[in-house]
């Protein structure tokens, strides 16, 4: 078994399939208030059979708004994720039910997630389309208006380099996503901040909860988890 203190912060695609049924099995007992996410195999090729493990997790139809009041987030964007309530030194964790504040636009808009293993960094990567109720899809600036405000600012800054458009690697689409450079390097620091040495098996059934409650920030999707002695 590999040994964190020698770890990069990057996962197999095994690891991730392993790692995402957990993230999974935690979000539905947990967090109640939202739809479970999927795991959905990937696309079958005439000539190519895809590896067992391959796949990607779907959370679809989320309702999604600027919240009313600013909120004091501003652990999106960084690297030192060491201010996150996140400890790995033990058991269970506790998942706070997320929430989304209702909209007050008269016409409401919803946002498909996806996470997606990415062979090259070798991370899971956020991919998302926003729409509205009759299925037009939203365009990034009408996106950003629907972000937390601390969400809208970081996006302002570094548009193109936190958040980018794609072909979707399985569903051959458009779909934006967040930028997974930097994503091994502070989940690495995040774990190796607690001074408990968590075994790889912790990491790993840790590894998108821990992920999630970084990035789903940006849209409002808040997750705190704390693991008890």
């Amino acid at each position: 078994m590999m040994d964190v203190l020698h770890w990069d912060g990057t996962l197999s695609a095994k690891d991730f399939r392993i790692g995402a049924f957990a993230f999974a099995q935690k979000w539905e007992s947990r967090n109640l208030a939202f739809p479970p996410w999927s795991w959905l195999p990937c696309p079958k090729h005439p000539w190519l059979a895809p590896p067992k493990e391959e796949g990607y997790l779907s959370l679809e139809k989320i309702c999604i708004s600027r919240p009313n009041e600013e909120e004091d987030i501003d652990q999106i964007s960084q690297i030192d994720t060491g201010e996150e309530e996140t400890c790995c030194s033990g058991n269970e964790d506790v998942l706070d039910d997320a929430t989304l504040v209702q909209s007050n636009h008269h016409e409401l808009h919803y946002c498909d997630f996806q996470i997606v293993y990415s062979s090259t960094f070798r991370v899971p990567v956020l991919y998302f389309r926003a729409y509205c109720s009759d299925g037009r899809p939203l365009p990034l600036d009408e996106i950003e208006k629907e972000l937390p405000a601390c969400s809208s600012k970081e996006l302002s800054k570094k548009k193109w380099t936190f958040i980018t458009q794609e072909e979707h690697p399985y569903l051959k689409r458009p779909w934006y996503k967040l930028h997974p450079c930097g994503t091994a390097e502070w989940m690495k620091l995040l774990f190796l901040s607690d001074n408990a040495n968590p075994k790889f098996e912790v990491v790993l059934e840790l590894y998108l909860l821990s992920w999630f409650s970084v990035v789903g920030q940006v849209f409002g999707l808040r997750i705190s988890f704390k693991i008890s002695d």
